[in-house]
C-alpha cells in the first residue's frame, strides 16, 4: 500500500511540474494569469488547431473550441487534428481529447457547430472570455464575430489568409487596416466598412503576394474560393496568434 501511495504521489508531483519551464520564462504571477484565463478559439483546423494547442501547452486553464467540420482527406497536408485514423471525425472532439491528454485538468467546452452571424451574440455573451482567437476562413461569420467583439469590448485577434503563400518570413502582426497582399483582409475590411465599423483590429497576416495560380473557385456556404496550402504556413499563423494572446494575458509585451 505504501509503495502504491508513493507512486501516486510521484505522479501527482510530476503532473504539478509540467508547466515549470513556462513559469521559469514568464514568472509565477503570469502563469497564474494563464491558468485563470478563458479563451475562445473559433476554427480548429489548420490555423486554429495549432493556436489552441499552443494555448493549452502554455497553461491556459479554460478553452472553448468551436468548429462544425469533420476531418477530410484534404486536411492531412496541414491540420493538427487530421490523421488517417481521424477521417470523418469532428475536429473539436479530436482537439478536445488531444488537449486533455496534454493537461488533464484543463476546462474544455467544445461546440461542433457552424458559427453564423445569428449565433455569434449568444456564443460571446453566454459566458465571459478573456480573449477570442478568430481562425475562421469564411467572411460572414468571421466579420460577425469581429464586429460583436469590437462592439462589446472583447479582446480579439484574427487570422488573415495563410493560403496560396509559402514564405514564413513574411508573416507579421498588423492592424487590419494596414494589411496588403491579402484577399481575406480586403474582404473583411470591405464588409466592416459596409457596416460602418473602422476600429483597430490586431491580425496576423503575410505581406507575401498570393500565388494566383493556387486559387480555385468553389461553391460553398459563405465561401467563394479555396487556396493551395503547405504544411507549415497555417501552423506558423497559429503560433503567432497564440503568442499574441499568451503575452497579452501574461501582461508581457507581445513578440
Amino acid at each position: 500500500m505504501a509503495e502504491i501511495e508513493e507512486i501516486a504521489s510521484a505522479q501527482s508531483s510530476s503532473m504539478g511540474q509540467w508547466t515549470e519551464r513556462t513559469e521559469l520564462l514568464l514568472g509565477t504571477e503570469a502563469l497564474q494569469r494563464l491558468e485563470s484565463a478563458h479563451v475562445l478559439v473559433v476554427g480548429v483546423g489548420g490555423v486554429g488547431g495549432y493556436a489552441s494547442e499552443m494555448l493549452a501547452r502554455a497553461g491556459v486553464g479554460k478553452l472553448t473550441l468551436v468548429d462544425a467540420d469533420t476531418v477530410a482527406l484534404s486536411n492531412l497536408n496541414r491540420q493538427l487534428p487530421a490523421l488517417r485514423e481521424t477521417l470523418n471525425k469532428k475536429k473539436v472532439e479530436i482537439m478536445g481529447a488531444r488537449l486533455r491528454a496534454i493537461n488533464p485538468t484543463i476546462e474544455l467546452e467544445t461546440h461542433a457547430a457552424f458559427l453564423t452571424p445569428e449565433t455569434v451574440p449568444t456564443l460571446l455573451h453566454e459566458t465571459t472570455f478573456d480573449f477570442v482567437v478568430d481562425a475562421i476562413d469564411t467572411i460572414a461569420p468571421k466579420c460577425a464575430l469581429i464586429m460583436e467583439c469590437l462592439h462589446s469590448g472583447i479582446k480579439i485577434i484574427s487570422s488573415m489568409g495563410a493560403g496560396a503563400k509559402r514564405d514564413v518570413t513574411k508573416i507579421q502582426y498588423a492592424d487590419l487596416w494596414d494589411t496588403y497582399h491579402c484577399g481575406l483582409s480586403k474582404a473583411v475590411r470591405n464588409q466592416l466598412k459596409r457596416n460602418g465599423v473602422h476600429r483597430h483590429l490586431p491580425v496576423v497576416f503575410s505581406t507575401e503576394a498570393a500565388d494566383a495560380t493556387a486559387v480555385m473557385l468553389v461553391e460553398e456556404k459563405y465561401k467563394k474560393s479555396t487556396c493551395g496550402t503547405i504544411s507549415y504556413m497555417p501552423a506558423v499563423f497559429g503560433c503567432y496568434l497564440a503568442a499574441y494572446v499568451l503575452n497579452k494575458l501574461a501582461g508581457k509585451k507581445e513578440v
